[in-house]
């Protein structure tokens, strides 16, 4: 457990922990008395740094293959033996999404796990097919759903129903998917939504949708990619029936990373993994090869192949960073600050409008921007959605190129988003200071320049 205070945890974290790159390394337009400091990377919701332990790990592994070879699946020098590596991460995983270790299954790759986990789970008839989801979800998980539909025989027009938001608002009413699962509930097969939606930083209420699926008998499942490591979870005390996430974003686990899922042991007896391998055979006798498939118990009889030890180890780096501050209160915490920090500095820019009257916005207005992400603690993790105006313009890439050239890093969502993710392992205070002043000076720029 570290003994830092709560405000200087990021910097503590950025600084011993994790690989953050400098202005320098990045191509920024500073001054050079800070060109070699660590540049301000407010991205981890795509991609999150590489932490120490990581890198670490991962020579250590390289050794271990350069000098055991094969012989590292059994006998390991740091034993971290390659047949049971997952092992070495599941229980962190567990803690982070709140289930039992037999729930959890590292493994795969986000839409790869979802295409098993609706094979499993999404069982159509012809009075209850429809699949519930949020309207603009991440586009693999439309593609999954869409094409899960038609393997089926059900035209994704009509099995999917997308839930948007109200005319003039962002992000989706609570009430309204409560509504919905109640009086279309004895036709939907599956409710399935993201924790934290990817583009506005929606923090959906899973324990109540989850519950409101249950009541009506329908299947209930949910993609992390955006909210493991961001949000505190409870899938099994929730009755989530299955999960899937990634593990490179605010897991920093390195681009590609290996994904995850969830199943609760309520399935544990009921259901059979219907695409076999060898990894999900009892390791008991897997390298017997039995002819006879004997499915793990619990998520893990889910897996096919062996992990990769690399991308396994690259994680256990990072949830080893997780475990030293104390796991997710302790994050949360410093989560719901920073997040808040950084929306009072944007509004304070002088250039930021209410949603309200982003709404009425028109092409002749001056350039702006107003926040789409939720300013509820409960309905938000770290991530601010700006929404750049006029839409349709280009205010958004000219404030992202000032962003860039000053070394300030968040993501672009063409054509008017920009993400902004004070991610609470290794930000700061500072660096919500910073990327509020770089975005005032660009909108300054830009005023002056219309």
């Amino acid at each position: 457990m570290t003994t830092v205070g709560h405000e200087d945890l990021g910097a503590a974290l950025a600084e011993d922990e994790f690989v953050i790159p400098t202005y320098n390394d990045i191509g920024a337009d500073v001054p050079e008395e800070i060109a070699s400091q660590r540049c301000t990377y407010l991205c981890g919701n795509s991609l999150g740094p590489l932490a120490k332990r990581s890198q670490f790990l991962i020579q250590e592994e390289l050794c271990v293959w350069a000098t055991r070879a094969v012989e590292g699946h059994f006998d390991h020098p740091h034993g971290r033996e390659w047949m049971t590596i997952a092992d070495t991460v599941t229980p962190l995983l567990a803690d982070l999404v709140g289930a039992k270790d037999k729930e959890v299954a590292c493994m795969g790759t986000l839409t790869a796990n979802l295409h098993l986990m609706m094979s499993a789970f999404y069982k159509p008839t012809p009075n209850r097919y429809k699949i519930l989801c949020e309207g603009k979800a991440f586009p693999s998980d439309q593609y999954a759903f869409a094409s899960q539909a038609l393997f089926h025989g059900y035209d994704p027009k009509d099995a999917i129903v997308e839930l948007g938001p109200r005319e003039g608002e962002f992000t989706l009413r609570s009430s309204d998917v409560l509504d919905v699962i109640v009086k279309q509930g004895s036709s939907i097969a599956l409710v399935i939504f993201s924790g934290v939606q990817y583009y506005t930083g929606q923090w959906f209420p899973m324990k109540e949708i989850t519950e409101a699926a249950k009541e009506q008998g329908c299947i209930c499942g949910w993609d992390l990619a955006h909210a493991i490591g961001n949000v505190p979870l409870s899938l099994h005390d929730w009755d989530v029936d299955f999960a899937v996430w990634c593990s490179y974003k605010y897991l920093n686990s390195g681009p590609g990373g290996i994904g995850g899922l969830f199943v609760h042991e309520r399935w544990e007896s009921n259901r059979t993994p219907q695409f076999a391998g060898w990894w999900g055979h009892d390791p008991t006798t897997r390298f017997l090869m039995p002819p006879d498939f004997s499915p793990i118990p619990g998520a893990q009889g889910f897996q096919q192949s062996n992990p990769s030890v690399l991308t396994t180890v690259s994680l256990l780096g990072s949830l080893q960073v997780f475990k030293r501050v104390g796991m997710m209160k302790p994050l949360r915490e410093r989560s719901v600050s920073l997040t808040a920090h950084l929306e009072v500095l944007l509004r304070q820019t002088g250039f930021y409008v209410s949603s309200h009257e982003a709404a009425k916005y028109s092409p002749d207005d001056p350039p702006r921007f107003t926040i789409i992400t939720p300013v509820e603690r409960e309905s938000r993790g770290a991530q601010l959605s700006l929404l750049f105006l006029p839409t349709e313009s280009n205010v958004m890439e000219r404030v992202l190129n000032h962003l860039k050239s000053a070394g300030v890093i968040g993501d672009e969502r063409k054509p008017d988003v920009i993400r902004l993710t004070p991610a609470p392992l290794y930000n700061t205070k500072r660096d919500c200071e910073r990327a509020a002043e770089v975005l005032k000076r660009a909108f300054e720029a830009i005023s002056k320049s219309t």
